[in-house]
């Protein structure tokens, strides 16, 4: 499986990726994010889609699953229950509520159905600090 890798490196906190997001999915907020870390340094923050994601385990109605094809996490809004119980079981603090509606779940879809296969934000740093990398 491809995974978003991130050289903080050569990250510069541009916002550049956020924004990237954002257009590519014609919202007024983006699936990723950059905080800033204990050393005072950009830090980009995307899904992992982790081997045995806490979200899917704690989803009560299967809105979040792990796909056995892809190996990637997906969210279905459609059985989501907005209990943001994902939100809380997430140890990296990716997933987020819609900041409008406050309903759906804000996910990194590694733009799925969005160009070729290339996530915006990969394609669009400036600083080359996000690349697809494919995980064992």
């Amino acid at each position: 499986m491809k995974k978003i890798a991130i050289d903080r490196d050569k990250c510069i906190g541009c916002l550049t990726c956020v924004s990237a997001c954002m257009v590519a999915h014609q919202e007024p907020d983006a699936r990723n994010r950059i905080t800033i870390d204990s050393k005072n340094k950009p830090a980009p923050i995307f899904c992992m889609n982790c081997d045995k994601p806490e979200c899917t385990y704690t989803c009560m109605t299967g809105a979040m699953s792990k796909n056995a094809e892809s190996d990637k996490v997906e969210y279905d809004k459609d059985r989501c229950a907005n209990c943001f119980m994902c939100i809380m079981a997430c140890p990296y603090g990716v997933l987020k509520a819609d900041s409008l509606l406050h309903k759906d779940i804000m996910k990194c879809d590694l733009c799925s159905g969005i160009g070729d296969s290339s996530p915006m934000c990969v394609k669009k740093c400036p600083m080359e600090a996000i690349a697809m990398e494919v995980s064992a």
